[in-house]
């Protein structure tokens, strides 16, 4: 596991500490949880608008719902 040093506001600081002791968890845990959700979504926002970049370039095509749905099998 790779070290980060990491400088946060003083009010991320005192809600983190609070958090912790209340929980039992160590502000590291709630840290790494956070940064791994926060990571999920800006992969998702950034491959997606990646994806519509390429949409309207003419790279990647599109396909209406209805035709999805009935390629999968998926009832309206």
């Amino acid at each position: 596991m790779g070290a980060v040093s990491l400088r946060l506001p003083d009010e991320v600081v005192k809600r983190l500490d609070v958090l912790a002791a209340r929980t039992g968890h160590s502000k590291t845990f709630y840290m790494i949880e956070a940064i791994q959700e926060h990571l999920d979504d800006l992969e998702d926002l950034y491959l997606a608008e990646a994806e519509l970049l390429a949409i309207r370039a003419g790279g990647s095509e599109t396909m209406p719902l209805e035709e999805v749905m009935k390629r999968y099998g998926i009832e309206d």
